[in-house]
């Protein structure tokens, strides 16, 4: 009998790229490969590379070199958006024999076997701004044992100064709603009690989903009267078995008195919302092709504070973009302060090839980035500790994740819906169970602590 080859894969970059690895993983174990871990000894290398900043770009070449290096015979293949922005530069690489775009995922199995038969370094890469396809992969299980994230969208036509991934992965492309629903209802049934709805550019999904008598539309329209991610949600939301709906990034602009008003009457939608910010001054939103303004981006976290209880806003940061000046900086502290939200993650503005933003004039210096970037940071230190302390004493329910142990005592921790990261005492839990208790505390770590309730039957 002949040995099954092995298959090493590492993902580099967003969820979405997760989602994708392990779809390929699955097509790759249909026909027979063995899924090993990346630091194993392996037949073939796939490394699924990111290209969203230019150090993104070195680690994926990083990630290539060294697994010639772990395996001089095996073969090496380069995947994703790394692909879309420097396949001639791969194609010379004498570490790489495989170069696969974007939308060309799915054909891994036979490209593989093509591969084998004829020895020959190929090169299966399409002009990404040029298809309306979406990308068909499906999952039954995931790298995650209790949270699925479900890829429903790819694309982007935002053009960001700062950002590549319009070049990238293409323009704004939506997954059949159908076919997600379809996926949610086999992973609900291989006993995933939590989805993750995510894409590129969450809040386009559906734009270009034409329905009979229905008019296409090629650019996001926010606030329509039918959105189709709303209706997304609303449908995963009733499949059996599943207990929670989470989203992935979102655009502030989606967010409505009517988006949000449908959303509260879901009982499992999870009310914790990652809207992207990058600037609290407008003349830096200006500058980053940004569409929205201080104030309606102020507005959108009010609707949401308004229709969910304390609900959990957090966001993405930029800091030192080029012609940032102290007194933008000082704009961007104060109006963050004021919006007050659960947590920030602060990058420092880096220079990507291939964007407007590289060509920009008043490139900001490190030190600068640096010292901005620790003021944002200790800030959101702050306010999650004071959201977290205004649950303490309420009742919250976690969906346990992993067994932990701090200072000798055995934890198992989960989420709460706000995703709120919480540890309960005791061995005898289980993963992916759902547990009722009461916030007390802190560990001495800073994680969340809870005691069980156990609830009247």
């Amino acid at each position: 009998m002949e040995e099954r080859r092995k298959v090493a894969t590492l993902t580099l970059g967003c969820k979405v790229n997760q989602y994708e690895t392990d779809a390929v993983q699955e097509l790759l174990s249909a026909v027979g490969y063995e899924i090993v871990e990346f630091q194993d000894k392996a037949d073939v290398y796939l490394v699924n590379t990111c290209s969203v900043t230019n150090m993104a770009d070195r680690k994926s070449r990083q990630m290539l070199h060294r697994a010639r290096k772990m395996n001089p015979e095996g073969v090496v293949i380069a995947m994703g958006c790394y692909v879309q922005s420097a396949a001639e530069e791969l194609l010379k690489d004498p570490y790489v024999d495989l170069v696969i775009g974007n939308n060309k995922k799915k054909d891994i199995v036979t490209i593989l076997d093509e591969y084998f038969r004829t020895n020959h370094k190929v090169q299966e890469v399409i002009d990404i701004n040029d298809t309306e396809e979406y990308e068909e992969l499906t999952i039954n299980e995931v790298s995650e044992h209790t949270r699925a994230y479900i890829k429903v969208q790819d694309g982007c036509n935002q053009f960001c100064s700062y950002c590549i991934i319009p070049y990238t992965r293409g323009r704004v492309r939506s997954r059949k709603m159908e076919d997600v629903l379809k996926e949610v209802e086999s992973l609900a049934k291989n006993g995933y009690k939590e989805v993750v709805l995510t894409g590129i550019h969450l809040s386009s999904y559906g734009i270009d989903l034409r329905e009979d008598g229905e008019e296409l539309h090629r650019k996001a329209v926010y606030g329509i009267e039918k959105s189709k991610l709303l209706e997304l949600i609303q449908k995963v939301a009733k499949i059996e078995g599943i207990k929670r709906v989470r989203l992935g990034s979102l655009e502030p602009r989606i967010i409505t008195e009517e988006f949000a008003t449908e959303l509260t009457k879901i009982d499992e939608f999870c009310p914790h919302f990652h809207l992207s910010l990058q600037s609290g001054c407008d003349e830096t939103l200006k500058r980053m092709n940004r569409h929205y303004t201080c104030e309606e981006y102020k507005e959108s976290c009010n609707i949401l504070r308004k229709a969910f209880d304390r609900p959990a806003l957090t966001t993405d940061v930029i800091v030192g973009f080029p012609g940032e000046t102290e007194e933008e900086f000082e704009q961007t502290y104060a109006y963050l302060d004021e919006i007050n939200l659960y947590e920030m993650h602060v990058f420092k503005y880096s220079r990507r090839k291939g964007t407007r933003a590289d060509q920009m004039k008043d490139q900001i210096a490190d030190p600068i980035k640096a010292k901005r970037s620790a003021l944002l940071l200790a800030m959101s230190s702050k306010n999650q500790k004071e959201f977290e302390d205004s649950f303490f004493g309420e009742n919250v329910e976690i969906l346990l994740e992993e067994a932990y142990e701090e200072e000798g005592k055995k934890y198992f921790v989960g989420h709460t819906k706000r995703y709120q990261k919480v540890a309960v005492e005791g061995d005898s839990f289980k993963e992916n169970e759902e547990v009722l208790v009461m916030l007390t505390g802190r560990l001495s770590s800073g994680m969340l602590v809870g005691t069980r309730i156990f609830e009247e039957k």
